[in-house]
């Protein structure tokens, strides 16, 4: 399992919403470049980086902060949040982020997620948000009618290299992962698929690590890490001891 600690990004700040609200950010570091270094000294092997004043605005903002991290991480980052077009896409991996993930986009226009997981193998993610069961768009602030399951068959063949599952009914308000949606989702694609909305404590690491769930890619944290509720050392000791088990 991989676990991926989440720098989400509003006006140059890493914050964290409460529901995918943007008038409920906390900000947590004004530092984005500083808080990349943190987590890769803490141990993380992976980033996870998302533009939020991008995914309302349809095309990224934030820009110079992702700069910023690249900068100061050799890890690798999966960046999502108002990338809508091919040439958004390349300009992000020319840069040196390792995965793109579309969101918006996928709902809108799939066959433009096909056409960059033809194009760049092994670097687009789709990043599924669902509210009540049904696919949101455009930063969360609309919701379609399509059920996750639904939006992540239409990318079964494509080459997606993941889907990223987002509960937001569960998102920054520490209730704990939603383990029976997930599974159900990654049960029902090839694509791998990892886990993000409510990740609350080291009790949601244990679960992760049941057998049930190795079916998953990993899971996103970020409130509990940023406000110590997940301790980093025990995290990562607990995923390395469940690897070198399994290895």
């Amino acid at each position: 399992m991989i676990l991926f600690p989440a720098i989400d990004l509003k006006d140059g700040q890493c914050v964290r919403l409460k529901l995918g609200d943007m008038d409920q950010a906390t900000v947590f570091n004004d530092n984005p470049g500083a808080q990349a270094k943190s987590f890769q000294d803490q141990g993380f092997e992976w980033l996870h980086v998302v533009d939020l004043n991008g995914a309302f605005a349809g095309e990224s903002v934030n820009g110079a902060a992702v700069d910023a991290i690249l900068s100061s991480t050799s890890n690798p980052v999966q960046l999502g949040g108002g990338i809508r077009t091919l040439d958004h896409i390349e300009s992000w991996l020319s840069k040196g982020i390792t995965r793109v993930i579309l969101g918006t986009v996928a709902v809108r226009d799939p066959d433009l997620v096909k056409e960059a997981c033809r194009k760049f193998p092994g670097k687009i993610a789709v990043g599924i948000d669902a509210k009540g069961g049904y696919v949101a768009v455009e930063g969360w602030a609309e919701t379609s009618e399509l059920t996750a399951v639904d939006l992540a068959r239409r990318f079964e063949d494509a080459g997606v290299s993941a889907i990223i599952y987002t509960d937001i009914d569960r998102d920054g308000v520490l209730k704990g992962l939603n383990i029976p949606s997930t599974l159900e989702l990654a049960r029902a694609v090839s694509i791998p698929v990892i886990a993000s909305g409510g990740l609350a404590s080291i009790d949601d690491i244990h679960r992760l690590l049941k057998p049930d769930c190795a079916i998953l890619e990993g899971a996103i944290s970020g409130r509990a890490l940023y406000d110590g509720r997940l301790d980093p050392a025990e995290t990562m000791s607990l995923i390395l001891a469940q690897r070198s088990k399994v290895s």
